[in-house]
């Protein structure tokens, strides 16, 4: 298993397709995101080819895909692609379903549906921030590692708490369960100010699409369904309900993948041991990552 890792807008997906080509090989993406069959437009999904790409569109928008669900579901397709001869190409941003992967999770308790309810509704009614520094009284590790922003892993790690008494990094520590290391890592890496265009550049193009679709989605659904705390998705369902202008909604959205893409930085550097991979054209990244293959194959014998 090889596992290609980066910010958004890093150009992981490109390079990935290019190496499977090389490779022989099929993807297994690592995107949170890109797991709602209803979200395409600010998602970068891949668009149909030759290489197989495994769990894109695998949830629907009201579902809750956490790591665990991941882990085991990218552990039976990473083993499938392998007994066909296949490489497998794990790709995406997404630290903790990453880490989730290769390291294996501790044994957490169920959800409670009605508790987390209440959580989200104290969210919703006294602001995530009040939530973040309840959190941060309670167990400051997991406050520290949790943006006030991420509703899913707060309510999560509050949740936990309230279950068993215990703060949610205590039980991390604990024996993991199943896990299955990559043969290569490699993180692509790009210098600050270029990403930072690159981030603009892709948002600007998404999005007004991204506003056509949630306003076709908001017929359907309420906009506080899971796959709507997609990055980008709650500016556009702001915009699409008149509570802030497309201008505004357009500059969070940039604003909030600039911070995002810091904090994957951060995680990628501090929690996997990688290759790094000098952000570059696709062919000019192929031809780095290829070397450094060849060179561990040569190691190895």
């Amino acid at each position: 298993m090889i596992l290609i890792v980066g910010p958004t807008a890093s150009g992981k997906t490109e390079l990935a397709l290019a190496l499977a080509q090389e490779l022989s090989g099929e993807i297994v993406s690592a995107d949170s995101r890109q797991i709602y069959r209803e979200l395409s437009a600010g998602t970068a999904k891949p668009a149909p080819g030759k290489i197989p790409i495994h769990l894109i569109d695998c949830a629907g928008i009201s579902e809750r895909f956490d790591a665990g669900r991941y882990a085991a579901a990218a552990r039976t397709a990473v083993r499938d692609i392998e007994s066909r001869g296949k490489t497998a190409l794990v790709v995406g941003g997404t630290g903790l379903y990453i880490r989730a992967l290769t390291e294996g999770l501790c044994d957490l308790p169920q959800r409670s549906e009605a508790l987390r309810r209440r959580l989200e509704d104290e969210a919703a009614t006294l602001g995530r921030s009040r939530l973040h520094e309840r959190l941060g009284q309670l167990d400051p590790e997991a406050a520290a590692r949790i943006p006030s922003n991420n509703i899913q892993r707060l309510v999560r790690a509050l949740e936990v708490i309230e279950l068993t008494g215990r703060p949610i990094t205590e039980l991390w520590k604990e024996a993991p369960a199943e896990k299955l290391p990559a043969a290569s890592a490699f993180m692509i890496d790009w210098p600050s100010e270029e990403l930072r265009q690159r981030i603009r550049s892709r948002a600007e193009i998404m999005w007004p699409a991204m506003l056509q679709e949630v306003r076709t989605l908001l017929n359907d659904f309420t906009g506080r369904e899971p796959g709507f705390q997609s990055l980008g998705y709650p500016e556009a369902v702001a915009c699409v309900r008149g509570e802030s202008s497309l201008e505004e909604g357009l500059l969070k959205m940039i604003q909030a993948t600039h911070a995002y893409a810091k904090r994957q930085r951060t995680w990628f550097r501090h929690q996997i041991q990688t290759t790094p991979i000098s952000g570059a054209k696709t062919e000019d990244m192929l031809r780095q990552i290829s070397s450094s293959l060849n060179l561990h194959a040569s190691i190895a014998s």
